[in-house]
């Protein structure tokens, strides 16, 4: 995730980070301008027909289509950026949950080798949920502590493991029956936490509808000179492009927020959510 200052326009202007559209769209933006430029020489120089009535009211057809592509962007963006903040509130009660959790196992009369189990686990399942939302696999240090089978759900791994060592606790009458309700429930929110990250994630916008909205995109950019030709002249070379940047980069954008547990720049920052888990759980735990 990029950190910046909203209030710096100067640098939002003139200033080109390599997560702007820009960079993805740049071949495609001189395609599209190569073309205009071609459909412009070939109807003002060859064709003349400025006067026909049925060229003039191409125009007209994009001021209506203009409006219905304008509102789907919106809808998708929308749709996107709700994806985008409720992963981010997830990863919020993800670090609650594992302060409250770590601050009663540190309020019980427990071992230091208890605890030490705990230091270790709480954290762990925050990394192990964030390679598992990323197909990857983490084992991390001390691995020892907890056996993991690399072929299975990891996290629900270390969620298992944690809910053992309560059970395992409580046997040894280490806890009461009181404390070992108490944290269960803590340890439970775990999973809930998990099984609402992979819904967003295992979810994107339908196929159908992607689809759709790329076309649409590519036949609009596309028709724009034939109908703006003979009102802007050799100006559409410039001005097609521009607004293809303007709505693929919406589109573009909406890609890459849908799915906002990734490592693209306007991704959430869970590598540094979970940095900071460990960080705070060691301390309440020491």
């Amino acid at each position: 995730m990029i950190n910046y200052n909203p209030k710096e326009w100067f640098n939002f202007i003139f200033r080109f980070h390599k997560a702007d559209t820009f960079y993805k769209l740049w071949k495609l933006m001189l395609s599209v301008a190569i073309f205009s430029g071609i459909i412009a020489y070939i109807e003002l120089n060859h064709l003349k027909l400025a006067e026909t009535t049925y060229i003039k009211n191409v125009g007209m057809m994009h001021n209506l289509l203009g409006f219905v592509i304008s509102m789907l962007l919106v809808f998708r963006t929308n749709t996107s950026y709700d994806r985008w903040w409720e992963g981010r509130r997830l990863l919020g009660s993800l670090v609650n949950v594992s302060r409250n959790f770590a601050i009663r196992i540190n309020a019980l009369n427990l071992s230091k080798e208890d605890k030490a189990f705990f230091k270790y686990a709480i954290p762990k399942y925050a990394f192990a949920l964030k390679e598992h939302l990323r197909e990857k696999q983490y084992f991390g240090k001390n691995a020892i502590l907890i056996e993991i089978d690399g072929g299975k759900h990891i996290p629900n791994q270390v969620a298992g493991s944690i809910t053992n060592k309560l059970f395992e606790l409580q046997r040894e009458g280490k806890i009461t029956s009181e404390h070992l309700m108490t944290l269960s429930n803590d340890s439970t929110q775990f999973t809930d936490v998990c099984g609402a990250c992979e819904r967003i994630k295992n979810t994107p916008i339908p196929y159908s509808y992607s689809a759709f909205i790329k076309k649409f995109i590519f036949v609009y950019v596309i028709t724009l000179p034939f109908g703006w030709v003979f009102s802007l002249g050799y100006f559409v070379v410039p001005i097609v492009p521009f607004i293809l940047y303007v709505l693929a980069s919406l589109e573009l954008i909406a890609e890459e927020i849908e799915n906002p547990f990734g490592t693209d720049a306007n991704d959430l920052p869970v590598d540094q959510i979970c940095d900071n888990i460990e960080k705070h759980v060691e301390e309440i735990l020491n």
